[in-house]
């Protein structure tokens, strides 16, 4: 398993996401009830970034039509999307976050 470093763990603050690109995979890498996260980072709806929308309760909403996702198993928490978004392992060590996409 393949581990990428996508950010450092301060520059990600509580509640707030960024956009990392390991290969030709977009990540939504995402900071919520003191965890960190990684999920694709396009909507299953909308095929819009994630991670431009709002983080709260371990969920990421997309900015365009309002679909949240379960930051821990990607499902759909609320409508239009009714199909799930792929997630990935996530470590911390020290300063720095890693994202594997297997």
């Amino acid at each position: 398993m393949t581990r990428t470093r996508v950010c450092s763990l301060s520059e990600l603050a509580e509640d707030s996401a960024v956009r990392a690109t390991i290969g030709d995979v977009a990540v939504c890498v995402a900071r919520s009830e003191g965890e960190v996260f990684a999920v694709n980072d396009r909507c299953s709806h909308a095929d819009v970034s994630l991670a431009e929308g709002d983080v709260e309760d371990g969920s990421v909403t997309c900015w365009l039509h309002g679909s949240a996702f379960d930051l821990r198993t990607g499902a759909p928490r609320s409508l239009p999307a009714t199909q799930p978004v792929p997630t990935y392992a996530v470590s911390v060590e020290g300063d720095d976050v890693f994202v594997s996409l297997s």
